[in-house]
């Protein structure tokens, strides 16, 4: 779609609002809107200022002005306003040199695409993430200096068997038994139905939708793979649509990877693969059916897990899922069909276009753009290298015996230990000029002042139940 394309979708649809949607360093969408009058192909070259310093990780007070450019082929009519809207997604630009802005995490997904076809091993990178989700019907939670609390609520909550709900029926998913049984015990049917039509309406191929492993209204919702920007992008909509279906519904939703205590965790496997020519290069006669470009592909995931953490999973509630002992995927092995191998090799076809890698370490608080091209760029330094993945496990994991999970590099405990990785080991992300030193030293320095130290200084719930009475 072309500047003049968009004008004319504007003028079909009866747009009155255009929204200008763009990703801020952490990953949330930021948006602004401006009537259609100020509409023509003029914006798609010379763009729009905004403050930068309201933006998080972004510019100083003193060198606040930048431009976001809409990429005319990202328009779509949001689903949700009252008001016709077209929403476009942008990019952003320094003011001064007009070149694009490094810590602009859509300019880094754009780079690493770039990045892939200089290295003529391929020329598209292929994503399938797999995001999980909550929906609750409550939420609270505070924190001050007299006190720190959360408190939710699901009428799918198994703590609720006896509860006066005038009448309670029952049937609600007993813990890490929600995977998955049909109505009435899986109640949210209809509202995950809606989120995929809803998804649907903006261009996004779903595969399927359940209910997942943990009671209390945990979900997945499955896109079709796409290519690394355009999953990106269809990521964002995809959180979007969640939430706002769900506040349809009067009810909450939420990416955060451990909400809920004692029962499993929110993931996003994620699915990868390399084609050339509209060739699958993966498939081969190798473990698995992979290629030996797919093994050092494994190989360069498994080098660099510990520093991928950091973009992949860059809360530190991501490791209140990622704890060892438990069904969490933190072992830094490969396996075929294995789920509790960090990497697997998915076996459901035979089929050469099928063959790809699943990370199982990802959760969905990553900003896609970010977490997406660390892994093609630790996948490709491992193509570029020839980095040997060892042999595969076979085993189910869970069931080793401490010697032999000894043996076994493990990822990151702590978001603390994942942005230290990441400090250490980072080359592989600088190749290209996908990401910047900039970028690496502002991200580590962000999530420690604004999440790690933060969180050390606040006494939790927990702390007061074990340590009152010491």
């Amino acid at each position: 779609m072309k500047p003049k394309d968009v004008l004319e979708m504007a003028k079909e649809n009866q747009v009155r609002m255009i929204d200008i949607k763009f990703m801020d360093f952490v990953g949330i969408w930021q948006h602004f809107s401006i009537p259609t009058s100020e509409l023509s192909e003029d914006l798609f070259e010379d763009g729009l200022g905004f403050d930068g310093s309201s933006i998080r990780g972004w510019q100083p007070i003193h060198a606040s002005d930048m431009i976001v450019i809409p990429d005319p082929t990202t328009a779509r009519m949001d689903p949700f306003t009252e008001v016709p809207t077209l929403s476009l997604i942008c990019n952003i630009f320094d003011p001064l040199t007009k070149e694009p802005y490094s810590r602009d995490p859509r300019n880094i997904a754009m780079k690493a695409e770039a990045y892939l076809k200089s290295t003529g091993i391929g020329d598209t990178a292929y994503i399938g993430p797999e995001p999980e989700f909550f929906i609750f019907d409550d939420i609270r939670f505070s924190q001050g200096s007299d006190h720190g609390f959360y408190y939710l609520d699901s009428n799918e909550g198994i703590w609720n068997t006896g509860r006066d709900e005038q009448p309670n029926l029952g049937y609600k998913p007993r813990h890490k038994e929600g995977y998955f049984p049909v109505s009435p015990t899986d109640s949210q049917q209809d509202i995950r139905t809606e989120m995929c039509l809803v998804m649907e309406q903006v261009g996004i191929e779903i595969e399927c939708q359940h209910h997942e492993v943990a009671t209390a209204g945990q979900a997945e919702i499955d896109m079709r793979f796409d290519s690394l920007l355009k999953m990106s992008d269809k990521l964002m909509w995809f959180k979007y649509i969640v939430k706002n279906v769900a506040r349809r519904w009067n009810k909450t939703a939420t990416f955060m990877p451990k909400p809920v205590f004692d029962d499993n965790g929110t993931g996003m496997h994620t699915h990868i693969s390399i084609w050339k020519d509209g060739e699958p290069l993966f498939a081969g006669d190798k473990y698995g059916g992979m290629s030996e470009m797919g093994m050092h592909f494994i190989g360069g995931i498994l080098k660099h897990a510990r520093a991928l953490n950091a973009f992949t999973n860059p809360s530190t509630n991501s490791y209140k899922r990622l704890v060892p002992g438990f069904e969490a995927p933190i072992n830094l092995a490969y396996s075929s069909r294995n789920r509790s191998a960090s990497l697997r090799i998915p076996m459901y076809s035979s089929s050469p276009k099928a063959k790809r890698i699943e990370l199982r370490f990802p959760d969905p608080s990553c900003n896609g753009y970010l977490a997406f091209s660390a892994m093609l760029m630790a996948g490709l330094d491992g193509i570029e290298n020839k980095i040997d993945p060892g042999e595969p496990l076979d085993k189910n994991i869970y069931g080793l015996s401490p010697e032999e999970l000894a043996e076994i590099p493990s990822a990151s405990g702590s978001l603390e230990e994942a942005l230290q990785a990441l400090r250490d080991d980072h080359e592989f992300l600088l190749k290209g000029d996908v990401f910047t030193q900039d970028v690496i030293d502002v991200w580590i320095d962000y999530k420690m002042e604004n999440e790690v130290n933060p969180g050390r200084l606040r006494p939790t719930p927990h702390e007061f139940s074990l340590y009152y009475d010491c």
